[in-house]
């Protein structure tokens, strides 16, 4: 004769740590903890198993019979129906991961990488230049369909204009296919997707986009607007240390990095208000004279140097070139965000660029006026011998005029 089956009203009443039977291997178990929940047990060669069904609150009296009804066909079948279990779940596992769109492998990689990053624009950097260039095309597209093909649709995508992006905003091009490239690296390593990565340059992606100009990416040195320049001198000048010194004197003369770390007092004229740098220790080869403005001028006098060298560094070497960009990088380690448009650290040479953009931007001066500044060369040699003789004396207003933006926010 069959024992007598569970009722609801009984299962709601027992509270008695145990298993209570309601046949066919189904049984209430009932913890130390007074928690509820369904358990199938069965035999198979000799060896017992146990198979939870669920809790008490989720599954019914009624939903756990039918669960067991369908572990004992399997049985039947000759089928371990814990072992299938698990091998649904591993496989359902694996279509949702298959699933994951990119869209949402871009976010979990920005979020695991956040920490690592120096400051917030750069996560938002990767996301604007995702949402823009990258999320219409395969943004909902399952991460694992990502193919080769769709990788250059995103990097050939052509703007209103008609021009394909991977030609007319190379730098920015050649970054988001370094970002797709790493969150397509983190989708295999977290199983989401197989197979070698589509956005790959080397061997891959170069066969593809072989017509696009190397020289149309040229690396260009992270820039600071020149809006932000006096507030970014204002800070620096707060910093004790040579190296800040020589970045400040660096800025003011719009020199390069080489050129400020060498100067010599020997090549200084302060009644004369000018830096006559050698032709030896010039880029083109060829002898630059400085025009020093007041702010240039004020930060020499404070010096204080009984060394050769303006900037000496320990025992009277030169200083090197990175103890210039670490003054940079502690103050963006302070928590101070001097970033170009783009999210990137601005380097020292960079404040070149932000001197021409300021030129070009909010003075009348001519171009040329601003390009020996820069000591760069003129492209025609009859303009080059003629502007020589002619724009020194805008030289001297154009850099009083820069020291006097670059020193706003020390004033105020």
């Amino acid at each position: 004769m069959r024992a007598a089956r569970l009722t609801v009203k009984e299962i709601q009443r027992k509270t008695t740590v145990g298993l209570y039977g309601d046949g066919g291997g189904l049984w209430l178990q009932i913890t130390k903890a007074g928690v509820k929940s369904w358990l199938f047990r069965f035999m198979i060669k000799g060896k017992a198993y146990g198979m939870g069904l669920g809790p008490l609150h989720s599954v019914t009296l009624a939903q756990a019979r039918h669960k067991a009804a369908n572990a004992r066909r399997q049985l039947v079948e000759g089928i371990n129906p814990l072992e299938e279990r698990r091998r649904l779940q591993a496989q359902q596992a694996v279509t949702q991961a298959r699933s994951m769109s990119f869209e949402t492998c871009s976010a979990q990689y920005i979020a695991a990488h956040r920490a690592a990053w120096k400051n917030a624009k750069h996560a938002e950097q990767w996301s604007s230049t995702l949402e823009t260039y990258v999320h219409p095309i395969i943004g909902k597209l399952a991460v694992a369909d990502v193919d080769t093909a769709l990788i250059v649709k995103v990097l050939a995508q052509r703007d209103s204009k008609g021009q394909a992006f991977w030609e007319a905003k190379a730098e920015t091009a050649s970054r988001v296919r370094g970002r797709i490239e790493a969150i397509l690296g983190w989708a295999t390593t977290s199983g989401f997707r197989s197979g070698d990565n589509p956005a790959r340059w080397k061997g891959n992606l170069e066969n593809l986009l072989a017509n696009i100009s190397k020289r149309s990416r040229v690396k260009n040195h992270p820039s600071l607007p020149w809006q932000h320049v006096d507030a970014f001198m204002a800070s620096l000048s707060g910093r004790e240390g040579i190296s800040a010194r020589a970045v400040e004197f660096a800025i003011l003369t719009a020199c390069r990095s080489n050129e400020v770390r060498g100067a010599r007092w020997s090549e200084i004229d302060l009644q004369a208000k000018l830096w006559t740098i050698p032709s030896a220790r010039m880029k083109a080869g060829r002898e630059h004279e400085v025009p020093l403005s007041d702010a240039a001028l004020d930060l020499l006098q404070r010096l204080n140097i009984s060394s050769e060298l303006v900037f000496p560094g320990i025992q009277n070497q030169v200083l090197s070139d990175m103890s210039l960009t670490q003054v940079i990088r502690r103050m963006v380690k302070d928590g101070q965000a001097w970033v170009d448009r783009e999210g990137r650290t601005v380097t020292v040479h960079g404040f070149r660029s932000t001197f021409r953009m300021w030129a070009a931007e909010a003075t009348n001066y001519p171009r040329e006026v601003a390009e020996h500044a820069l000591a760069h060369q003129l492209p025609d040699a009859v303009e080059r011998a003629y502007q020589r003789g002619t724009q020194f004396a805008k030289r001297i207003e154009l850099m009083r005029d820069w020291g006097v933006v670059c020193t706003k926010g020390q004033r105020g």
